[in-house]
């Protein structure tokens, strides 16, 4: 049974905007909110195609792959947001938008010989945890040039928050990531979820990843 309805999602969604208006910033780019989707029903991808997500997020391959039919139908971009296996991308190549957590050259090589000119985010590990997915950030150059190199349309970077970390520690990952995108000239600057989109935004997020913020706690798995 799911925990909301299309009109839970819209009114979630409208105040999802709300908080990202809310924040004083100097940024003056656009956010896009990403409904993230893993572990949800297909409804999930329903409702928030209606209320006006043009993106999904997902993190498991099989998932992915069983809401295909529903993705299709809404016509969602969607972004692959978990940690990524070559032997999956493959798999899922015919439904995946954008790649956002690709951290290291042989991946970078399986979807430029799957999805040549592939849309893709470097992720980047800038919290420093080693159960974080993601490069280091003095990697973020060699990784770069070597996904461009591959043809590939380095749309940005991504990156998690901190685990339970300070908001002044949140503060310190986030612009890390934001001040190389600007070196690099990047457009997408992936970051910030329900607990800490407002640090985010604050710091130069251009795309947030909200799953319960807008469809409610995830079913267990």
């Amino acid at each position: 049974m799911s925990s909301f309805t299309a009109a839970d999602v819209e009114n979630r969604l409208a105040g999802v905007r709300a908080r990202i208006d809310a924040v004083e910033r100097t940024w003056r780019h656009s956010v896009e909110v990403m409904a993230v989707t893993k572990g949800f029903s297909d409804a999930a991808v329903t409702a928030a195609a209606g209320a006006g997500c043009r993106s999904i997020g997902e993190n498991y391959a099989q998932d992915l792959l069983s809401k295909q039919d529903v993705i299709e139908a809404t016509g969602v971009d969607v972004h692959f947001i978990g940690r990524l296996q070559s032997n999956k991308v493959r798999q899922l190549a015919h439904l995946v938008t954008v790649w956002a957590t690709i951290d290291r050259a042989s991946l970078i090589d399986e979807v430029a010989q799957r999805i040549p000119g592939g849309k893709i985010l470097l992720q980047v590990n800038a919290a420093g945890e080693e159960r974080k997915g993601g490069c280091l950030p003095a990697d973020v150059p060699i990784l770069l040039e070597h996904a461009r190199a591959k043809g590939l349309d380095v749309r940005g970077l991504m990156t998690v928050g901190p685990t339970g970390g300070s908001p002044e520690e949140t503060r310190s990952t986030f612009l890390t990531v934001r001040g190389l995108v600007d070196v690099h000239g990047l457009e997408v600057c992936s970051m910030g979820m329900s607990g800490d989109l407002d640090i985010a935004i604050e710091c130069g997020s251009t795309e947030i990843r909200v799953g319960s913020a807008l469809f409610g706690e995830r079913p267990a798995r």
